[in-house]
């Protein structure tokens, strides 16, 4: 925590120098302190870091502060996120596919053309839906002034450094987009579970089921998309979020010990292993046509890896709650 908090303040001050190494490693640096804050935010909804959910409450305050995430309540972010475990199910934010299908052609053209050309048009276009959601829905309108505060800090807060550098602004854009990137990347390959809109009718084949079954279920469906296995150190970078079937077997289990329950739970079920490498080529591949096709099949019919058709969820993040305009 004292990591991301010191990084965050220091790639600020890189991002201000004239020196241009200094500004690529502030971009670096605020990226990762950026996705750090992100995974962080995800141990405190689990109330993992303190022993009462008070001071996790605050702590992942503070992260969601960090990743401009903080439109929206932590406890309903977390609300959702325990769902996507009880449920096994990926909650989106809305029908994206739909939603494109009957937008302005022109608008559908723009939106993703930008995400061909590797600009996450969708994902900004999600959290700026968040941030109006209390001026254009009326169950979010209690949340007006809270919203409206926050605005008005982060504006300010951004404006001050706009008033000394306008290079500092971009490149902390740059990190930003960056770090939705490396969150899209790792949510992407994690899961094959079903996608339902908040609110939507859960299928039959997750209720009245044993909890082997559900289990079964859940580890079937669930893939650790690890940076390396032969270098484990290296998956520190993402606070061990990529060993996701350890952590979907473990909810409580700390971020620290992932790495010993993987080994213990799952040294023979290689299929479940997927490093980023291979992965990759997945992601620009299906840039565009995962937004349109769905997220396609990880294995085939004998348990075997079939990366081939695993084109990835877009816009799972526990950081985005769904919207529903009227």
């Amino acid at each position: 925590m004292l990591y991301t908090l010191g990084s965050y303040g220091g790639s600020i001050g890189l991002l201000l120098a004239e020196n241009g190494w200094l500004n690529a490693i502030g971009v670096g640096l605020l990226t990762h302190s950026l996705v750090l804050s992100a995974y962080l935010a995800h141990e405190f909804m689990h109330g993992i870091p303190f022993a009462t959910m008070k001071w996790n409450t605050l702590g992942g305050n503070i992260m969601l502060w960090l990743n401009g995430s903080c439109y929206i309540h932590f406890q309903e972010l977390r609300q959702m996120h325990i769902a996507h475990h009880v449920n096994r199910i990926d909650y989106c934010r809305f029908n994206i596919a739909a939603s494109l299908q009957s937008a302005p052609y022109g608008l559908r053209f723009l939106l993703l053309g930008l995400e061909w050309l590797y600009f996450p048009s969708l994902a900004f276009l999600l959290r700026i839906r968040l941030m109006f959601a209390p001026f254009l829905t009326p169950d979010r309108q209690p949340d007006r002034g809270r919203t409206m505060f926050i605005m008005l800090i982060r504006t300010s807060l951004f404006a001050v450094l706009a008033s000394f550098s306008t290079k500092a602004i971009l490149l902390y854009f740059v990190a930003y987009i960056s770090m939705i990137h490396i969150l899209r990347f790792i949510d992407a390959f994690q899961h094959t579970y079903d996608s339902l809109p908040v609110g939507e009718p859960i299928p039959e084949h997750h209720k009245n089921v044993s909890l082997e079954s559900a289990r079964r279920y859940e580890q079937a469906n669930t893939f650790s998309n690890v940076i390396s296995v032969r270098f484990p150190w290296l998956n520190l970078l993402l606070l061990n979020f990529g060993y996701h079937n350890a952590h979907h077997e473990a909810t409580q289990c700390p971020w620290y010990h992932l790495p010993a329950l993987n080994r213990a739970l799952y040294a023979d079920q290689s299929h479940h292993y997927i490093t980023l490498l291979e992965l990759v080529v997945n992601y620009h591949r299906f840039r565009v046509s995962r937004i349109l096709t769905g997220q396609g099949q990880a294995v085939d019919r004998d348990n075997n890896r079939q990366l081939s058709t695993f084109y990835g969820a877009i816009e799972v993040s526990f950081l985005v709650v769904p919207i529903h305009y009227n």
